[in-house]
Parts: C-alpha cells; structure tokens; sequence
C-alpha cells in the first residue's frame, strides 16, 4: 500500500517539511509537491507549511484546489498545517474576513506574538511527546476559541499553540526548521 505523502507547494518553506519526512525514512518518491487538485487526488496525507494565508487562501479557492482539499479530509485524509497552514484549517479567524478551509472547529488570532522581527525559538511542552520539542514561532498564530472535539496538544506562555482533531493537526510553530523530526514521524503515523 502507498502512503503518498502531499506538501502543499504554493508558498513558503515546504522544501523544509519534504526534508523532513525524508529524514523520518520516508521515500523521496513517495512525496508529492502539491499545487493543484489532480495533486491532491495522487495523496493520502498532506502538510500545508507557512506562508502568507490570505494569498494562499485566495489561489486554493482560485484553481479548485480548497475543493479537493476539503473533499478529501472529510474521507479520513490526515492533514497538518503549520503556523500560515494551521491559519488555513481553521473554522475563523480573529478579526478578518477571509477565506480557510473550514476543517479545523478552531478560532485563531493571526501574528499573537507580533510582527516578524518578534520571531523567537522556545521550548514548549507537546502531549504526544516525551520531551519538549523546540518551537521556531514567526509571525505565529495562536488558538483562541475552540470546540470539545479539539484536543489541545501544546500551549507556550498560557497561549494554545497546538492542536489536534481526528486526524487534523495544526502548529503554530515551524518544527520543521530545526532537525528534531519527532513532530513529522507523529503526523506520518496519524
């Protein structure tokens, strides 16, 4: 059985998050950048990075791409977004009309910790994990409302800055710009 793994490749980092499930021991071949929806059809797992949410919004819901997103997580796909990605899964944000994929029962609040020149790395607690894992928090999001099928997974400073629904994950932080993996093999395991 294939185990395809999607990164959605329309805006930042996602060379990092390939790196990453590659280093899990994860086939090359078996990841998938993902920009359209035949993309998304060819996957069973999918990782939206961070970026800039209201352009990547606009271009998901533009090329039908949002569609086969959602279409495909309400069949059971695990999906994860990090920092602009967990932005994009949420029910609502703080403050602003703009468009999200609407799978995760969560409200956020865009830049909680201020702009980009407040970028900071802090340890942070994560349920799933035996140890702290480093959190590289750029312009990150914070939950503030969600529902009781929302497990909150990790909060720095009282703030929720990760989450989990099913088989939705969502991180405020950018594992992915460290070397620890435990977060990707997590996911790769959902």
């Amino acid at each position: 059985m294939s185990n395809v793994v999607g990164v959605l490749a329309i805006q930042g980092d996602f060379h990092k998050h390939t790196e990453s499930v590659i280093a899990c021991g994860h086939p090359a071949e078996d990841i998938l950048e993902v920009k359209t929806p035949e993309d998304v059809s060819k996957i069973d797992r999918l990782i939206i990075p961070g970026g800039e949410s209201t352009t990547v919004g606009l271009l998901l819901e533009r090329f039908g791409t949002a569609k086969a997103i959602q279409g495909k997580t309400s069949s059971g796909m695990p999906i994860w977004g990090t920092c602009m990605g967990m932005i994009l899964l949420a029910k609502s944000v703080e403050d602003r009309k703009q468009f999200t994929l609407s799978l995760l029962d969560i409200t956020v609040r865009r830049n909680a910790f201020g702009a980009q020149i407040h970028s900071f790395e802090a340890e942070v607690p994560f349920s799933k994990l035996d140890e702290p894992i480093l959190g590289v928090f750029i312009r990150a999001p914070v939950v503030t409302e969600f529902s009781s099928e929302v497990e909150v997974l990790s909060k720095y400073q009282d703030q929720v800055v990760a989450v989990q629904q099913g088989k939705i994950l969502g991180t405020s932080f950018h594992p992915e710009l460290t070397h620890d993996i435990r977060l990707h093999k997590y996911f790769l395991n959902l």
